[in-house]
């Protein structure tokens, strides 16, 4: 199934996804819900980001292709997780502002599994029976920030750093799926998340050994190869297998 949250008018949920139709449930996918009859066209709707989420874990160094952008030859042996806040999380169509004062902002397309249920403690056998789903995000950073800050509280966390859709799609192999990352129409990331370091399970299950995991809480599971940064007017594209394509334009804070 695949699940969207979406705005019309002044009406506002979750929906089905059939085709380019939404079917709106009452409920919400995170515990019980029901689908009726009425479908509303896909093009007649504003769509909003899938969750709101009480908490963004994130992961540094992910997949071996992204090593050498910072000088690391090992990948590391326990996931690097850090924290994006939930101010940070923008939807489809929505902008990625550039801040003023920061050199270089760059793009980085990711998978971003989308937690259930309540979850803590979770051996790795068992961590994927607590995601929901998976959805397309881009792990906006401050390249400049990120190097020169001893925390990446604002390399990573500036309002509209976490892009995040189009939908939330279940029954999906996170081992298997493939991620492309386009800037203007040209490929600039691709990769398949076969070659995560530490895959979808692991992430959930090392998080959930410190922290209780929530319903909507994201894991952003990392990014590969080498990005670059962004400028005014670029639009940013995340496409990953199954999901959809998150779309989003660059602008500069006024």
């Amino acid at each position: 199934m695949r699940f969207a949250r979406f705005r019309r008018g002044r009406r506002q949920g979750y929906a089905l996804v059939e085709g380019e139709l939404l079917r709106p449930i009452a409920g919400s996918p995170f515990g019980r819900w029901q689908s009726g009859e009425e479908t509303v066209p896909l093009s007649g709707v504003r769509l909003l980001a899938p969750v709101r989420p009480s908490k963004i874990l994130a992961v540094a160094l992910n997949y071996r292709s992204h090593l050498d952008q910072f000088d690391q030859s090992a990948a590391p042996a326990n996931p690097e997780l850090f924290i994006k806040p939930p101010s940070a999380v923008i939807g489809p169509g929505e902008a990625i502002v550039l801040p003023p004062t920061a050199e270089r902002v760059d793009y980085e397309g990711e998978l971003v599994a989308v937690i259930g249920r309540r979850a803590r403690d979770l051996k790795p056998d068992e961590a994927l029976a607590c995601v929901l789903g998976y959805t397309c995000g881009n792990d906006v950073s401050a390249r400049d920030w990120q190097r020169n800050d001893l925390q990446w509280w604002r390399a990573k966390g500036c309002d509209t750093f976490a892009p995040l859709g189009p939908l939330i799609a279940t029954n999906l192999d996170p081992t298997n799926l493939e991620l492309q990352t386009r800037v203007n129409g040209d490929v600039v990331q691709r990769t398949n998340t076969s070659l995560l370091v530490h895959d979808v399970a692991r992430l959930v299950s090392f998080a959930s050994q410190v922290m209780t995991l929530e319903p909507g809480d994201l894991v952003f599971t990392g990014t590969p190869g080498t990005t670059a940064p962004l400028k005014r007017g670029d639009v940013v594209e995340v496409d990953i297998g199954g999901i959809g394509v998150l779309r989003n334009h660059v602008e500069t804070a006024v």
